[in-house]
């Protein structure tokens, strides 16, 4: 299992999650929610400089991706 990146921020997030087909649905403060139509999955990214590993670990889960399947859509 290949480890969770440290130091990742909220807009690095997003770009990942947005080549996966995630398009933004709304925002709400400095909190984005993000969702796929197919197969369908909805998550909240919150934007911040750096997003701690519990959270990020919790918003790859959300999406259905595995950690480095994530590690490759941020390159």
């Amino acid at each position: 299992m290949t480890k969770l990146p440290r130091g990742i921020s909220g807009k690095e997030t997003v770009r990942a999650l947005e080549k996966a087909g995630f398009y933004i649905k709304r925002r709400k403060g400095s909190h984005i929610v993000l969702r796929r139509d197919n197969p369908f999955a909805q998550v909240t990214v919150p934007e911040h400089k750096s997003i701690d590993t519990g959270t990020l670990s919790s918003i790859i889960d959300g999406t259905g991706l595995t950690v480095d399947e994530f590690i490759e859509l941020l390159k």
